[in-house]
């Protein structure tokens, strides 16, 4: 039987190479070596120096009193003296009860191979319960786990060093606000995983506040760890004994925080939360000027979205297209003990901020996504506003996997549980959206692996608010499979809904229709086109010309139907005159859209809740969408009738 793709024969040749490579003695594979007890550890600032094998001279600078250890990998290999310039203070408690020892440690006690079938097995225990300002959590165990739960536990272990300008930050909040975060911290400072589906514009800047810290205080752990053992072998080199057998703190690559935004100007933002726990004003952050520049609008150009007057645009659309909008990003962070150094190259970096496009670019242009397989903390920020770039671009499928090339790793000092695969199970994923869609949910239960556990906020949903005594019209279709469902839509559309529309002469005409799915809407258009209506259409790829003739063609009257993608709504949020019938081929994702467009009527004066009408068609695969226009309640009642 031909083995030669097998990840025992893959892993097998990167020790080869890498072996080839240095003169360094290698762990070998399957050789089992006994844990060391470290001293408690101290706490510093993530970062600490930075040593690599590929490092230019300039880096070399930053190091002028230590000379070289160098290791395979192009990780660090500091001498002791750099160990004791650090400023570290002292840990009040044992590195064994540390959560990120626990979980992350070359010995980690969270993977067990009971609760690993069950993970692989989609076994999980769940049950409800309070977390104080996240509300009803869901939170889901897999069987055999030994993870301690964030529901009892409570409380984060942060390092001294971040603590500070953390309490700084948290002083001038406000008491829910703190209780917010502390809520957030106390659930990811165990690495359980955390989907939260109700995200409000109003936490989004204290939940990124939380998180950096989080996402800093890993690599501060990781990285001390990794300057504690360099430690030991600088002296171990220098009493002329042979290097430690039991030094296992590193993965196959160096970064180890991916933070996935949909657009530049959110990676602005976030990095503002990262630079915000740095230690001031002896703090140097290097290339900021540039990445401001470049991750910012152009010296001299006016965000419309900033001066226009209030109420002109809704305020999510402000918030999410504010600044510079562009897509397609990505850029390595690097820490050390002094510093933190942007647009550092991705194998010399500890935490990377990219779009789902940009990382998408990167892997298909070094043919291969080595970089993302020592990945511990997955973020996922503004889900809902990837859900409208393109799904397929994001890169869960990449994470975690074996490293194609050996990239000067030495395999000594990978930890086991990365030689055996078992990253997947132990990869912290945390996920941020303003509300939830099929895809965020089978994301959640289908890919999410961690053996920590994993928790899901739980929202009610309340009716949407629209205009009084406006009829809505709720229209179900039966559709008993999910495959078969938009056939079954698109047929029910074209023989029942539309064939009802053109035999009234008032709603044949002034008919906006809404399609969310893109698929959908190119059928819808190319169905209208054989049949001869007279149409016009607003989609994400109008152009100014093409959006202003279509609005005008539909509210002189020149066009009976407008054909609206969600897509188009969502980046341009134009109010449309001339409307007097609404039918939704299918429920929008953002509940915001159904109201607006259900208010577009009354922009023309005289206009009656009487003389509108509105179709919703939907099928029992709707119900997150049902769920936030009808409320919790309503949608069960409606998704019922139509399970009859």
């Amino acid at each position: 039987m031909d083995t030669g793709n097998s990840p025992t024969t893959q892993l097998l040749t990167l020790l080869n190479v890498s072996a080839a490579k240095s003169t360094k003695r290698k762990r070998a594979l399957g050789e089992q070596s006994p844990p060391s007890k470290l001293n408690k550890r101290r706490p510093v600032f993530a970062g600490v120096q930075d040593v690599h094998s590929s490092r230019t001279s300039s880096e070399e600078d930053e190091l002028p009193t230590v000379k070289e250890a160098e290791t395979d990998k192009g990780v660090e290999s500091d001498q002791a003296s750099e160990i004791g310039d650090v400023d570290v203070g002292a840990d009040a408690e044992d590195e064994t009860q540390d959560p990120y020892e626990q979980h992350f440690g070359i010995n980690s006690s969270t993977i067990n191979s009971t609760a690993k079938e069950a993970v692989d097995s989609k076994s999980w225990t769940t049950a409800v319960s309070t977390k104080r300002k996240l509300g009803s959590v869901a939170v889901s165990v897999p069987s055999g786990s030994s993870s301690p739960s964030s529901l009892a536990n409570g409380s984060a272990s942060i390092s001294e060093r971040l603590k500070e300008p953390f309490q700084e930050l948290q002083a001038k909040l406000k008491p829910d606000q703190r209780d917010f975060q502390n809520d957030l911290l106390s659930i990811v400072s165990t690495y359980e995983d955390l989907y939260h589906t109700h995200q409000s514009l109003d936490a989004a800047r204290v939940t990124r506040e939380a998180i950096a810290l989080h996402a800093l205080n890993h690599v501060t752990k990781k990285r001390r760890r990794v300057l504690k053992n360099n430690e030991r072998i600088s002296h171990a080199t220098k009493a002329g004994n042979p290097a430690p057998e039991n030094i296992q703190d590193q993965g196959f690559t160096r970064p180890s925080v991916l933070i996935v935004l949909p657009f530049r100007s959110c990676a602005l933002n976030w990095f503002d939360a990262l630079t915000e726990h740095t230690p001031s004003p002896s703090y140097q952050i290097e290339n900021r000027a540039r990445f401001r520049r470049e991750f910012g609008l152009p010296e001299g150009v006016v965000d419309k979205l900033a001066v226009a007057e209030p109420g002109t645009y809704p305020r999510d659309h402000v918030e999410t297209f504010k600044g510079n909008v562009d897509d397609n990003f990505r850029v390595g962070i690097k820490l050390t003990r002094k510093s933190v150094k942007l647009f550092s190259n991705f194998y010399g970096s500890d935490i990377i901020l990219a779009s789902p496009l940009g990382l998408r670019m990167s892997i298909e242009k070094e043919n291969n996504a080595d970089f993302l397989s020592s990945i511990e903390i997955l973020v996922v920020d503004q889900m809902d506003a990837l859900t409208m770039q393109n799904w397929e671009h994001f890169v869960m499928s990449h994470l975690n996997q074996l490293p194609k090339e050996s990239h000067d790793t030495d395999f000594s000092r990978v930890k086991p549980w990365y030689l055996d695969g078992n990253a997947p199970y132990l990869r912290q994923s945390i996920l941020f959206s303003a509300y939830e869609t099929p895809e965020m949910r089978s994301l959640y239960n289908q890919t999410l692996k961690n053996v920590a556990g994993k928790v899901r906020t739980i929202r009610t949903w309340a009716p949407v608010q629209v205009p009084a005594d406006l009829e809505q019209n709720f229209i179900s279709f039966d559709c008993s499979s999910l495959k078969d469902e938009p056939d079954k839509r698109f047929n029910y559309f074209t023989t029942q809904v539309l064939p009802a529309v053109m035999k009234s002469a008032v709603q044949s005409e002034n008919t906006a229709i809404f399609i969310p799915s893109s698929f959908d809407f190119i059928r819808i258009q190319n169905y209208f086109k054989r049949q001869g209506y007279s149409y016009t259409v607003l989609s994400e790829y109008s152009s100014n010309q093409d959006i202003s003739r279509a609005r005008q063609a539909l509210f002189n009257g020149k066009k009976s139907f407008l054909l609206i993608s969600e897509r188009f709504h969502f980046y341009r949020r134009y109010k449309i005159r001339g409307i007097r019938n609404l039918i939704f081929y299918g429920p929008p994702d953002h509940p915001q859209f159904y109201t607006e467009l259900l208010s577009f009527p009354f922009l023309d004066e005289g206009v009656e809740t009487s003389d509108v009408t509105c179709r919703v068609l939907y099928s029992r695969y709707d119900w997150f969408k049902m769920e936030r226009i009808a409320g919790t309640k309503g949608a069960s009642q409606l998704i019922k009738q139509n399970s009859m």
